[in-house]
């Protein structure tokens, strides 16, 4: 460690630390505009320079390096003049538009000017004016004359988000962040570069203009789109949504969100949203009161199962809805008898699993590992923060792989790519093991000879410390997961790498966790979305989107005698009876259990919309109605409770090895039928209706932003 002195303090650092790192933990506050902990050094603004003692002038905190016995003072006259001096030169361009600004209220540069800038200014020429940019729906570069050329947002593409996509032109007084060859800003984590904005040069076009900082309540929530459980503030004014951030957590997200986290929160707002109670009759729609409504489903439900037996009952349910609500559902389905209860929508292969399906590892580690396997996955897209921690841990020489059935950007390193058809990988993945018996002198679990490309992939999973060996949304989806993860599993034990999955949804272990899956032998949810049932009730899930069977699925499960949707938006009109109005996560409490096993718990943020309930309440009435025991509960927590008894929020549930089920010989097979894939921003209903997200390039290549307009 070195020892130092700041501002009379005696601080020890660990070397090569700076300046600005020893103030960080000695709690002193430095002024700063282009440092940032999570990005490389610049010392692009000066606005951090202190006295050194001996140094012949100021010096910049976050670029000096801290010495044995160094001595530093942030408060003396000769650290304030100099920042003092910096800041004139950085306002003498700076429009004086703080009243309409986005940044008003939130700015740094206004908050430091308080305290560091003087009542005028000495400069009398004109003011420089950058012309506005147009890059996209979800990032404003209309007001770029505010910019101080921190370059925080250039960092963070190359750093961070690993592309590129902001640079810097020209010199002196005519610099400017720009893109380049007129592109557009298309990062799935774009919407940081706001956050990171210490001025309003970047702003969130869809809040341009809608609210002040002050006039809005913030409240914590948890991501309800990806399997991250990123940590986000919502930011709430009249009841209503008007803006999500991210929240710090370094163990879950860091400081990022993806833009699917930040910009969905429109869909809350959307003119598709169900506020009433429908039932139709006559082929038409008709508003009805809650009691109306549950009575009718109640009945039905009531008369199906005693005319067709219980086991013609089932409910699909969205693995992106709450722990509770899934606890409910398989609550109420099994206490009418049945065992037709899945999540696994978009699964091709239903065998039982020995083990919950869950990351393998903490999501932390991810950053550190130095040799890692990803099977059907296009990270970036499926999970732009896990992706965010293997970038990082490939800049420090990890080693990745990959293996998949389309050639994707990762805007990373690869040691390997290999593309191949999803029938065919049960063959690679085959020869890789092949390879590592080879190289290990054991026999391999199939019968197939490697080749050198297994083998150059062997040697480098057999070397380094930390590894790991991630299956992607596309393997769980694939016809033939069993056997891959079969593979997976053997090469991991030989290797020393943890196996898992990558996991889709914000509660896809959470639902597992609570058994929303067939336990007994009910139908599973292939089985269902084919036309096995007289009763479905679709929890939160729109069959032509959310499933595996797509169109075919809204056709089969229409054939059904009753088809109760809940959900908050005003969906499955074709093949629905019943529409019940439940809380998106902005309007309920609950809980998701993400990829690495952590509950994490939240609140409602605004209240419900019309006469929207949330959904666990439904299910809670409706088990009472039919005579379910066991469903009396009176808050979200005595369900949590019910569902996961001790489990705390925050805590990572103890989750047992990923392991497959399968104990008969291994057998390598080509198999029909191709695994879906869904884009990131065609995940769930809300990220669906989002019409900036959909207005994106990602958004555009699905073609739903006519659909969901």
């Amino acid at each position: 460690m070195v020892d130092i002195e700041l501002d009379g303090q005696k601080v020890s650092v660990a070397p090569g630390s700076m300046v600005m790192h020893a103030a960080e933990q000695a709690g002193v506050y430095v002024p700063h505009f282009c440092y940032h902990k999570k990005l490389s050094i610049a010392a692009n603004c000066r606005m951090c320079l202190v006295e050194v003692e001996k140094a012949p002038k100021p010096m910049p905190a976050c670029a000096t390096p801290v010495t044995q016995g160094m001595v530093v003072r942030t408060k003396s006259d000769k650290a304030i003049k100099a920042q003092q001096s910096v800041m004139e030169f950085l306002l003498i361009n700076h429009p004086l538009d703080c009243p309409i600004c986005d940044q008003g209220g939130e700015c740094q540069l206004q908050d430091l000017a308080v305290g560091y800038g003087s009542s005028g200014s000495r400069y009398e020429e004109d003011k420089r004016v950058v012309p506005h940019k147009s890059v996209g729906p979800l990032i404003s570069m209309e007001e770029m004359s505010r910019c101080i050329h921190c370059t925080r947002c250039v960092r963070f593409g190359q750093e961070i988000a690993g592309v590129m996509e902001l640079g810097m032109s020209h010199r002196g007084e005519h610099s400017e962040i720009e893109t380049f060859v007129g592109q557009s800003v298309d990062s799935e984590l774009s919407g940081n570069m706001i956050d990171l904005c210490p001025v309003g040069a970047l702003t969130s076009k869809p809040f341009r203009y809608s609210a002040r900082t002050w006039e809005m309540s913030r409240r914590k929530s948890i991501s309800p789109h990806d399997s991250t459980g990123a940590n986000l503030v919502v930011q709430v004014k009249n009841h209503r949504v008007m803006r999500v951030v991210p929240f710090e957590n370094e163990a879950v997200n860091e400081c990022w969100i993806a833009d699917r986290d930040r910009f969905s929160y429109e869909a809350l707002n959307s003119s598709e949203r169900l506020t009433r109670p429908m039932i139709k009759q006559g082929g038409e729609w008709k508003e009805v009161t809650w009691q109306v409504a549950l009575e009718y489903v109640a009945n039905g439900l009531h008369d199906i199962a005693k005319s067709h037996g219980a086991e013609s009952i089932g409910c699909l349910a969205s693995p992106h809805s709450t722990v509770e609500e899934l606890f409910l559902a398989a609550s109420l389905v099994r206490g009418l008898g049945s065992d037709n209860i899945d999540h696994r929508l978009r699964r091709s292969e239903f065998l039982p699993s020995g083990s919950s399906q869950w990351l393998g590892t903490t999501i932390a580690s991810l950053s550190q590992v130095s040799r890692a396997l990803v099977i059907g996955s296009n990270l970036r897209k499926d999970h732009p923060l896990f992706a965010l921690r293997l970038r990082k841990a490939v800049r420090h020489g990890a080693r990745l792989h990959v293996l998949h059935n389309s050639h994707n950007d990762w805007a990373m390193s690869v040691a390997s790519f290999d593309v191949l058809d999803s029938k065919d990988w049960t063959l690679w993945l085959a020869k890789l093991a092949a390879a590592v018996a080879s190289l290990q002198g054991i026999d391999a679990p199939a019968d197939i000879k490697p080749d050198d490309a297994s083998l150059a992939v062997a040697e480098s999973l057999m070397s380094g410390d930390s590894k790991t060996i991630l299956l992607g949304n596309t393997a769980a989806h694939h016809p033939d997961a069993e056997t891959l993860l079969t593979l997976a599993h053997w090469i991991g034990q030989r290797v020393g790498a943890s196996v898992g999955y990558l996991c889709e949804a914000a509660n896809t272990v959470g639902a597992q966790i609570v058994k929303a899956q067939p336990v007994r032998g009910g139908l599973d949810a292939g089985q269902m979305l084919s036309g096995g049932l007289k009763a479905a009730l679709l929890l939160q899930v729109e069959p032509g989107r959310d499933t595996s069977r797509g169109e075919h699925a809204t056709a089969a499960i229409a054939k059904s005698q009753m088809v109760v949707t809940m959900s908050p938006f005003r969906t499955n009109l074709d093949c629905s009876d019943v529409l019940l109005p439940v809380s998106p996560f902005s309007e309920t409490a609950g809980s998701f259990v993400n990829a690495e096993g952590r509950l994490q718990s939240f609140h409602a943020v605004v209240k419900p919309l019309g006469e929207t309930r949330p959904a666990w309440k439904v299910l809670r009435v409706l088990g009472e109605m039919l005579g379910v025991g066991n469903m009396a509960f009176e808050s979200s927590a005595e369900v949590l409770q019910a569902a996961l008894p001790g489990a705390a929020s925050g805590e990572l549930i103890p989750l047992g090895p990923v392991v497959p089920s399968r104990k008969t010989p291994l057998q390598i097979r080509a198999v029909s039928g191709q695994p879906v894939s869904v884009g990131m921003y065609q995940l769930d209903p809300l990220v669906r209706r989002s019409p900036s997200l959909q207005a994106t390039a990602d958004g555009k290549a699905a073609g739903l932003s006519e659909t969901f307009a």
